[in-house]
Parts: structure tokens; C-alpha cells; sequence
């Protein structure tokens, strides 16, 4: 395994964090505490995207009578829009700015 040296900098209760699990004895130092933790978001990440995945084929393959309304597109995708308004315009104005 390729380890890669990086300074970073923790909050006080992350960093508290960390030498915790290092004196329950869960890692070895402060450096392992962090990459293994990291880890372990990653696996849980991941696991949540396959059973997204999982979630959206399984209803995909759902007979057409089965699906439930959800609304109009426009009331389905209107907070997105406004969303992405408020990003565009604030864009422009940083721009101009």
C-alpha cells in the first residue's frame, strides 16, 4: 500500500477524536486513527451507493401500474430550479464584480 504524507489540520473534538480511538487502542497513532477512519466512511459510502442502485433498478422494473404519481414536472423540479437560478445569478454578479 502507497502511503502519501499530508499535513492537515483537525478542530480540537476531531482531533480529541482521534487520539481517543488511539488510546482505546482501536489504531495504533493519530495518523492510522485518521486513515482508517476515512476508510471506513468510504465503505460506508459506497455500500449506500450500491443500495441506491440496487433500490432504483429493483423499481425500474416495477409494471407501469404500480408507480405512483408524483405531480407535475414543474412542481417536481421547481426547487432545483430556483436553485439553480440563485447559483447562475450569483455567478454573474461575482463576474461583474
Amino acid at each position: 500500500m502507497t502511503v502519501r504524507k499530508q499535513s492537515v489540520s483537525f478542530t480540537e473534538s476531531a482531533f480529541a477524536f482521534a487520539r481517543q480511538l488511539v488510546e482505546e487502542g482501536e489504531y495504533a497513532n493519530v495518523s492510522a486513527a485518521v486513515s482508517g477512519e476515512l476508510a471506513r466512511a468510504k465503505a460506508i459510502r459506497d455500500r449506500e451507493r450500491l443500495l441506491l442502485g440496487a433500490e432504483v433498478e429493483r423499481r425500474l422494473r416495477l409494471p407501469a401500474d404500480q408507480w405512483m404519481p408524483v405531480g407535475a414536472l414543474d412542481e417536481v423540479t421547481r426547487s432545483a430550479r430556483v436553485h439553480l437560478r440563485k447559483l447562475a445569478e450569483s455567478k454573474d454578479r461575482a463576474l461583474r464584480g
